[in-house]
C-alpha cells in the first residue's frame, strides 16, 4: 500500500452581505466569507490538501477566481471534482483532519453536519472525517473576527 499526505490551509476575510457556508453547511450568523465562490475555506482547505497530496496545485488551479464559471460556485460540487482527479489516478482518502479557527460564532453545535455533508459528497464513512473548531484567543486577524482560517490534513492511500 502507498501513502500520500496532504497538507491545506485557507482563510478568508469575513463581511456583511454572504451565508456563512463550512463544510457545506450554512452557519446562522451575521456575517458571512468573502470570496469568488461561496468561500468555504474547510472545504478549500480540504481540497488544497487532497491535490498536494499528489503534488497536484492547489485549487486556484483548476478553479480560479479569474473565471466567472466559478462566480458563487458550491464547494461541495468543487469538491466532487478534486474526488474524482484523485480517483482517476488511483488514490482513494484514507481519512481527514482538520481545525477551524474562528472566535465566533461557536461551531461545535454544527461540527456533526459538517462531517456528515463532507462525508456524503466524498462517500466516506464519518468517523474519517474530522473537524475540530478553536479560537484564536483573540490574537491576530481571525482573533478581531476580520476572518476564519482552516488547517487542513488528507491521508491518501492506493494499492
Amino acid at each position: 500500500m502507498k501513502i500520500r499526505v496532504g497538507n491545506g490551509y485557507d482563510i478568508h476575510r469575513l463581511v456583511e452581505g454572504r451565508s456563512l457556508i463550512l463544510g457545506g453547511v450554512k452557519i446562522p450568523h451575521h456575517l458571512g466569507l468573502d470570496g469568488h465562490s461561496d468561500a468555504d475555506v474547510l472545504t478549500h482547505a480540504i481540497m488544497d490538501g487532497m491535490l498536494g497530496a499528489l503534488s497536484l496545485g492547489d485549487i486556484g488551479h483548476y478553479f480560479p477566481p479569474t473565471d466567472p464559471k466559478w462566480a458563487g460556485a458550491d464547494s461541495l460540487l468543487l469538491l466532487k471534482q478534486v474526488d474524482a482527479l484523485i480517483k482517476s489516478r488511483g488514490w482513494q482518502i484514507n481519512n481527514i483532519d482538520s481545525v477551524i479557527v474562528a472566535e465566533r460564532p461557536k461551531l461545535k453545535p454544527h461540527i456533526k453536519s459538517m462531517v456528515a455533508k463532507l462525508a456524503q459528497t466524498l462517500t466516506l464513512d464519518c468517523d474519517r472525517v474530522g473537524i475540530k473548531a478553536t479560537t484564536n484567543e483573540k490574537l491576530g486577524p481571525v482573533g478581531r473576527e476580520e476572518g476564519i482560517c482552516v488547517h487542513a490534513v488528507v491521508l491518501l492511500v492506493s494499492d
